[in-house]
């Protein structure tokens, strides 16, 4: 009974039985699709000894291989269908399981880090918001012609500084390669 079953199942790749009999043929199925798997002259007539049927037996030897090449067990799967109508047996459905294909993991690329260097350019933001509370202090206060030119004042000699510093300069290029880089990467 159990050749039969499990012949019907290798060609129709399901079967609907009783939940005992579901669980053994799960296992002569496994074992049969061990022994496609190695594919020698020798499986094949231990399968041939189970199924006598060529025809199904050289379809499960072509098939399986190509099917659970990366599976290591595990081929069948059950699925509790219900109960028969007559007698209230469970009912369960035997049937070959199609594994899914392993995705190709990206490997992530690592952003490179900015080097860290303090530049006069750097902490002039800080300089801007140092004085931005003042500022919005003074706003109550009546507006003077000296307030409004200092800050302007500073923030070109900064900038007149760093241009002139030879300490700037390669900061400035080493910047300027990373903004290449980052343009490249996207």
């Amino acid at each position: 009974m159990f050749r039969n079953m499990v012949t019907s199942l290798i060609k129709h790749d399901r079967i609907r039985t009783t939940d005992a009999k579901a669980k053994e043929i799960r296992r002569w199925a496994d074992q049969l699709v061990t022994l496609a798997k190695r594919g020698d002259l020798h499986a094949r007539r231990q399968a041939m000894a189970i199924i006598q049927e060529k025809d199904v037996v050289h379809k499960l030897f072509d098939e399986a291989p190509k099917r659970f090449a990366d599976v290591n067990g595990g081929y069948t799967r059950v699925v509790k269908i219900g109960f028969r109508p007559g007698d209230s047996a469970a009912v369960s459905l035997v049937e070959f399981v199609t594994p899914e294909p392993k995705k190709k993991k990206k490997p992530r690329r690592k952003k490179k880090a900015a080097p860290v260097v303090e530049t006069p350019q750097a902490a002039e933001p800080e300089v801007a918001e140092a004085k931005a509370p003042d500022a919005e202090a003074s706003a109550d206060a009546p507006k003077t012609d000296e307030t409004a030119v200092d800050p302007v004042e500073e923030t070109s000699e900064a900038q007149a500084e760093a241009k002139t510093s030879p300490e700037t300069e390669s900061v400035s290029a080493v910047e300027e390669t990373d903004a290449v880089e980052k343009k490249e990467d996207k």
